[in-house]
């Protein structure tokens, strides 16, 4: 969903040779991203039938994403190598409980609010990888971090009468995401990214079944239909920001996987009649400020 920045770990090298394609990709990843997170939404709050609880959302989401790859792998028979189970399920546990948890957060908070929060999963990333990859981190990208981690106590609104419980639902999802996103790294180190896309979407549509089997409520023939489009469209996005990345440098590409945050918040606006107010405005503007340094120091790193 909102993290599809993660993604990009899959790519091993990017060929900046069509930055006007990589923008057009990355912008149409973007609004498909912004289009799974208000259709989440608009289950979890009832649109088409009863609520839908989140553990239904997420497995609607990875069902039919797994559909779709079942056709590709079908048409393109590729050969797998061995794969690294335990990865592979602490990768999709990570990733299952990250977009369940947010999921989980739209039907309660403004889009937007949960949307900016979700742009903290490269600093959780940044973070882990010390202690489990081993890697350095600099001054600049600690800078970048507690600026991004600002904004999201912004977001959190900590003072009387306003705190959002909800919010707390988003930042954990992104902690996760970002746990997810070390994973992801390990992985690509010895296996294809359709392959890891395969195993992921197959053993967390599996979680996903098993708890939604819980809490199961009959969907409606419209909560149907909304639900493939969760997993259809998040499978259309993830190829979209593949090809966004492969056409341009990631310091050029992700600067734009960020307007997922004003198309997102323009339909929760039309949709939901949500208006975001001037904490919003400032928590996302100052998580967007440290994402947006994290990702050029990142950039200089690879130069």
């Amino acid at each position: 969903m909102m993290h599809l920045r993660k993604l990009g770990c899959l790519m091993n090298n990017a060929t900046a040779n069509n930055p006007i394609r990589s923008a057009v990709m990355m912008l149409g990843a973007s609004a498909l991203i912004a289009v799974t997170t208000i259709t989440a939404k608009a289950l979890g709050k009832g649109v088409g039938g009863e609520a839908l609880h989140p553990f239904q959302v997420s497995a609607g989401r990875f069902g039919f994403a797994l559909l779709v790859l079942i056709v590709v792998l079908a048409i393109r028979r590729p050969r797998f190598s061995k794969p690294s189970l335990p990865l592979h399920f602490g990768r999709s546990l990570f990733g299952w409980l990250g977009v369940t948890l947010m999921f989980t957060a739209v039907a309660r908070i403004p889009v937007s609010d949960a949307t900016a929060i979700s742009f903290l999963n490269p600093v959780v990333a940044m973070i882990l990888a010390i202690p489990i990859l081993g890697e350095r981190v600099g001054p600049i990208r600690w800078m970048a971090a507690t600026i991004a981690m600002t904004g999201a106590l912004i977001l959190l609104r900590p003072g009387a009468g306003t705190f959002q419980p909800a919010a707390v639902f988003a930042l954990i999802a992104a902690v996760f995401m970002g746990c997810e996103i070390v994973l992801i790294k390990k992985l690509t180190r010895h296996e294809t990214p359709l392959q890891i896309l395969s195993f992921n979407n197959l053993i967390g549509f599996l979680i996903a079944a098993t708890a939604a089997s819980f809490v199961w409520l009959t969907p409606s023939t419209i909560q149907w239909l909304m639900l493939a489009l969760v997993g259809i469209v998040m499978v259309s996005a993830q190829t979209l920001f593949i090809q966004s990345m492969r056409s341009a440098d990631a310091s050029f590409a992700v600067p734009f996987s960020y307007s997922t945050l004003v198309l997102a918040t323009g339909y929760d606006l039309v949709l939901f009649g949500a208006i975001p107010d001037w904490i919003s405005v400032i928590g996302a503007m100052t998580i967007l400020s440290g994402a947006m340094l994290l990702a050029l120091r990142e950039a200089r790193l690879k130069t």
